[in-house]
């Protein structure tokens, strides 16, 4: 009998917990006003998945090769919190010289994703190189919607950008 009291009375009390927003800290944190607590929810601003951008492909190579090849763990670099992956010492120093000239737009994430308000992982291969700037995407149809309107797509995406990172 006594411990079907205090199974109920767990459950009591976890339901009023739930009911009244005490089971997620970071969210009642967030809306308190407290700008650092609202930090904690933010994305990252580089999508690295374990750690590494691009999924470990080198972003110099989109520019240099024309697509995407894997880079090395001993071509590494880090930047925005990201380790970034080269083929080579030469497209490692490129890179650390001007990291914004080759980095993929919307940080990683996927364009559509970010267009359309939210951010998505990406896939090495789904890739174009618009007006000198890297852009990614979800998946090769993710990809394919994207290039219906590209400069379209952009300049929806860019308005979202960096604020996705917030949601």
């Amino acid at each position: 009998m006594n411990s079907k009291f205090a199974l109920w009375s767990a459950a009591l009390l976890l339901g009023l917990g739930l009911s009244t927003g005490c089971s997620d800290g970071l969210k009642s944190g967030s809306q308190s006003g407290d700008p650092q607590q609202g930090q904690a929810n933010a994305k990252p601003a580089i999508f690295a998945e374990e750690g590494a951008a691009i999924r470990g492909y080198d972003p110099v190579a989109y520019f240099t090769d024309g697509g995407p090849v894997k880079g090395k763990s001993e071509f590494s670099y880090e930047w925005q919190g990201a380790t970034w992956q080269f083929a080579s010492a030469e497209n490692r120093d490129s890179f650390s010289s001007n990291p914004k000239k080759y980095a993929p737009q919307y940080g990683g994430y996927c364009a559509w994703a970010v267009k359309e308000g939210t951010t998505a992982p990406i896939d090495p291969q789904a890739w174009k190189v618009v007006d000198g700037k890297l852009y990614l995407n979800y998946s090769l149809d993710i990809q394919k919607k994207w290039e219906a309107d590209i400069p379209g797509h952009i300049a929806e995406a860019d308005q979202n950008w960096p604020g996705v990172l917030q949601r």
